[in-house]
C-alpha cells in the first residue's frame, strides 16, 4: 500500500468513525428524550434510562463491529527508510 493509499484509508476510517459518533449522539438523545414521557419501568427503572444506556452500548458495540468488518483495514502504518522513494515523491 502506497503512503498515499493509507492516508486516503486513515481519512476514511477516522470518517466513518466520526459519522458512529454522530448517530450514537442522536441516538442517545432520541431514546433518552424521546422516551421520557413513557411509564414503562424495566428492573424498576424508567424505559429512557435502560434504552439510553444499555441500549446505546450495545449499539455502540454494533456499530464498532461493522466499522471493524467493512470499513477498518488491516496495513503497517510503519515503512523502511527508502530513498528513492522519498525523492519520487518530492518530484510529483
Amino acid at each position: 500500500m502506497t503512503p498515499k493509499e493509507k492516508y486516503r484509508q486513515i481519512c476514511r476510517e477516522a470518517g466513518a468513525t466520526g459519522l458512529v459518533l454522530l448517530l450514537l449522539i442522536i441516538m442517545w438523545c432520541v431514546l433518552g428524550f424521546g422516551l421520557s414521557g413513557s411509564d414503562t419501568l424495566i428492573f424498576g427503572l424508567p424505559l429512557w434510562a435502560v434504552a439510553g444506556t444499555v441500549g446505546i452500548w450495545l449499539l455502540a458495540i454494533f456499530l464498532t463491529f461493522i466499522l471493524v468488518k467493512f470499513i477498518f483495514k488491516d496495513m503497517a502504518l510503519s515503512q523502511p527508510f527508502d530513498k528513492n522513494y522519498i525523492e519520487k515523491e518530492t518530484k510529483e
